[in-house]
């Protein structure tokens, strides 16, 4: 996946759904100081890079996961590509929402599924894994089977690699942090100067 991963953080880079700023840093909404935006919802608006998110997406999905029988994604931001997904995969999509609805049904799952199913969570962006693996827990205990996650992008923090590893799910991604900072050095996207204030970023970004 080396390749591919290159090939989308460098997709990510053009169409400005990640930006670089380490002179002027971001404000995340959970108030840490980061040097990194990542809005992967851009991503859908450009044709082309949805289809290569897409179809990494499918590839990834018929190699790990090809016992699959439905693809789940995370709202909000990965309705779309999970949509996109199940849709080249032929497979019955649902999305898991972040809290029960507030009437009706109050379902906190939406769409048609049944337990004991195998399925494949999509979502597009991986920071410290706590959204995304509340959404694995309320499948697990709808009683489907999860086989593991894939998202478009991670940072990579040792955090999530923990999360993930504590709830046994197994997560693959398109790209990551490593490579994207690789990718921004080589081909000027940043400054060498700036690099280092990349990379010690990531090491503790709850204190930069």
């Amino acid at each position: 996946m080396d390749r591919t991963a290159q090939k989308i953080a460098e997709a990510l880079l053009q169409i400005n759904a990640i930006k670089l700023s380490p002179a002027n840093l971001f404000t995340w909404a959970g108030g840490w100081r980061s040097p990194i935006y990542c809005d992967n919802r851009r991503v859908l608006s450009h044709p082309e890079v949805r289809a290569q998110v897409r179809d990494a997406f499918a590839e990834l999905v018929r190699a790990k996961y090809s016992e699959a029988g439905v693809v789940a994604g995370v709202a909000t931001g990965a309705i779309a590509h999970g949509v996109l997904v199940a849709e080249a995969l032929g497979l019955p999509f649902i999305y898991v929402r972040s809290a029960p609805k507030g009437h009706g049904l109050e379902n906190l799952i939406e769409g048609e599924y049944a337990p004991g199913q195998r399925v494949v969570v999509i979502e597009d962006l991986i920071s410290t894994g706590g959204s995304s693996l509340a959404a694995v827990r309320a499948l697990r205990e709808a009683g489907l089977n999860v086989l593991g996650m894939a998202a478009i992008f991670t940072y990579a923090f040792d955090e999530a690699a923990a999360n993930f590893a504590a709830a046994g799910v197994g997560l693959d991604t398109l790209s990551d942090y490593p490579t994207l900072i690789a990718l921004a050095e080589r081909q000027g996207y940043v400054k060498p100067a700036d690099v280092d204030t990349l990379k010690r970023w990531r090491t503790d970004p709850a204190n930069f």
